[in-house]
């Protein structure tokens, strides 16, 4: 795909933080854990820095693990050396699972479709969690990955950020939660659209990590969809979850004293930290005095006060075959984070609990 490079004197426009009250669209793999609950929520919540305008389901799976999860498993237990570099990425979780009497084939692994109706469905649930109409905002995406970069996958997702895209008198931000295939079709299917919008997305390493971006599964279910976000020239926001978002972990005792109890949202929210599906999947034991990551947060942290999320311009990194990231110079500028102000984001995330279960009563 050949797209058009915006001037610089727009792209620098588009990158600029916002100020004001912003133009939202929310992509999201909202069943696929407990981040994308949260960030919804807060985004929900903050109708002063926000107005969400749309919300969109996007496919997640984890079935791109079970191949290589079992042909690990097998390694191990046939002490095949020639193997340990398979053996090394999932050695722990299969010792976990195999010390509660289980083994790889018995994970159940679901396919992207299904993935994305049960996210459109968890979307549906937290806005009725919060008491708000979520009437004609909410969209099914793709149900599927783009197969070549020239191939979009057509779904209500895609007709609505394109619309939305085309629409009003300001650029429409779009925080992607999980794997961009909704918003790179719509990139190839309107590649005018690039022009209005600016994608915020959370993924994988820095982009001048030396690391391989595998461990990503926001980048690796579709990596054509992610190369065109970095290839592409659209305005975007890029905040790495390693180790920029993982900063966000929050415990079970902050949870039982700032979130639970707080209306009909906060006692979901504690209900989904109390029953994380990931904890059953990754055989994760002794779960309540261990932290967990609210990745997903950090997407609407930066549009509430950028200062929390500190950023810098740099260029957008190739993402070569084997998922590392390659320099480029003269390559389009994209703004990267490179922190994140953990305890302002979650005080601020409390503070709006509190109030809303006080209106609320």
């Amino acid at each position: 795909m050949s797209f058009r490079q915006l001037s610089p004197a727009l792209m620098e426009q588009r990158l600029a933080p916002p100020t004001g009250n912003v133009r939202l669209l929310i992509d999201t793999d909202t069943a696929n854990e407990i981040d994308d609950q949260f960030a919804l929520a807060w985004a929900l919540l903050s109708p002063e820095k926000m107005t969400v305008e749309a919300v969109t389901a996007e496919p997640f799976s984890f079935a791109h693990h079970r191949t290589q999860l079992v042909a690990a498993e097998q390694a191990i237990e046939k002490g095949d050396k020639h193997q340990e570099h398979l053996v090394g990425a999932f050695r722990g979780w299969i010792n976990r699972l195999h010390a509660q009497g289980r083994r790889a084939a018995d994970l159940e692994f679901i396919d992207p479709a299904k993935g994305m109706e049960l996210s459109y469905r968890e979307i549906l649930t937290v806005y009725d969690k919060l008491g708000i109409d979520s009437s004609g905002k909410v969209f099914r995406g793709a149900d599927r990955y783009m197969e070549a970069a020239d191939t979009p996958v057509h779904s209500h997702a895609v007709d609505t950020i394109i619309d939305l895209a085309k629409s009003g008198s300001s650029p429409l931000y779009i925080a992607a939660l999980g794997c961009v295939t909704n918003i790179a079709s719509a990139l190839v299917v309107a590649p005018e659209i690039a022009e209005n919008i600016v994608v915020i997305w959370t993924s994988a390493y820095p982009s001048n990590a030396p690391h391989c971006n595998r461990p990503s599964l926001n980048l690796v279910q579709d990596v054509i969809a992610s190369r065109i976000i970095f290839d592409s020239g659209v305005p975007h926001i890029y905040l790495p979850g390693y180790h920029v978002g993982a900063q966000l972990k929050i415990s079970q005792p902050e949870m039982a004293q700032f979130v639970k109890g707080r209306g009909a949202i906060g006692d979901y929210l504690w209900h989904l930290y109390t029953h994380n599906p990931l904890h059953h999947m990754f055989a994760l034991e002794d779960t309540a005095r261990r932290t967990w990551v609210i990745w997903d947060i950090i997407n609407i942290a930066w549009l509430i006060n950028p200062a929390w999320v500190p950023t810098f311009i740099t260029t957008s990194p190739v993402l070569d075959g084997e998922l590392n990231w390659k320099q480029d110079a003269s390559r389009h500028s994209m703004r990267e984070a490179h922190d994140v102000q953990r305890d302002e984001i979650f005080i601020d995330f409390y503070n709006k609990l509190e109030a809303a279960a006080r209106q609320g009563s």
